[in-house]
């Protein structure tokens, strides 16, 4: 299982989650390019370790283990995986 992050990082995209990630699964940073083209972050699925350490960093609520992810934010599953696939 993976966490993910959900449309209230929409237009934040604080990056306080990503101070605190042990693996570097979250992405795109403030010193990677695609930081400014981004609406968002997002979680890579492969590399998360579920360790939930970003979950009361995110001062939006946006994170979320996916077996708790509200169902209408369910599409934010595929847009983490898909991202990564485009960017990663």
């Amino acid at each position: 299982m993976s966490h993910i992050i959900a449309e209230p990082c929409i237009g934040t995209k604080d990056a306080a989650c990503v101070e605190v990630c042990p693996v570097d699964c979250i992405h795109p940073t403030k010193d990677e390019e695609p930081f400014d083209d981004s609406d968002m972050l997002y979680i890579d699925p492969e590399t998360c370790i579920d360790c939930g350490l970003c979950v009361d960093e995110c001062p939006v609520q946006a994170i979320y283990p996916e077996e708790d992810l509200p169902e209408e934010w369910s599409k934010y599953i595929q847009i983490n995986i898909d991202w990564y696939e485009k960017n990663g």
